[in-house]
């Protein structure tokens, strides 16, 4: 093979990768559009009225996204989340009080939706249980102190002189040999 030859398939390999490398890029901006649009689509629409949208993210705020559970339906992007903020502003603008939705999802979810549930005989435990588990490891530190301090009490008897005679002599007779 000569130079020119070499030099021929070389612009050629060049212009074909080029042709592949646009368009995969191509199909990447593509695809990240479509993604861009599915995301937009998922995202809660807001109502019209900035009265209600606040009181919407106000009532947010105060229920607990029953999929993350540590973050509220407001600062939650979960599919589950998105239709209960939807759902919220629905009865929001149906004319519902903030306490009548908040209600309404309470009697849909139960107390677990709250993020502050209510002092209630069915959450009793929850309210009273950290309390209980700080007494039980306070009461279990003492109680393991108590028991060291009884025991380092407790020394052992003393030795009589006929005892102490003996260790003497055991001590006399190891260390002769």
């Amino acid at each position: 093979m000569d130079r020119r030859t070499i030099l021929l398939f070389m612009r050629r390999s060049l212009g074909s990768l080029a042709l592949l490398l646009t368009a995969m890029f191509s199909i990447s901006a593509i695809k990240s559009s479509s993604t861009l649009a599915q995301v937009q689509s998922q995202t809660a629409m807001p109502t019209s009225d900035p009265r209600i949208e606040e009181r919407a993210r106000a009532i947010g705020k105060e229920l607990r996204c029953v999929v993350c559970q540590n973050q509220s339906i407001d600062e939650s992007n979960a599919p589950l989340a998105l239709d209960l903020k939807q759902l919220l502003r629905e009865r929001l603008t149906a004319g519902d009080s903030d306490a009548q939705a908040k209600t309404f999802m309470v009697s849909r979810y139960g107390n677990f939706v709250l993020l502050k549930p209510p002092f209630q005989l069915n959450t009793l435990l929850l309210w009273i249980g950290p309390f209980l588990l700080l007494a039980l490891a306070g009461w279990s530190v003492r109680h393991y102190f108590a028991r060291r301090h009884i025991g380092a009490e407790v020394s052992a008897p003393a030795l009589t002189t006929d005892e102490i005679k003996q260790v003497d002599a055991l001590l006399k007779k190891d260390s002769s040999q």
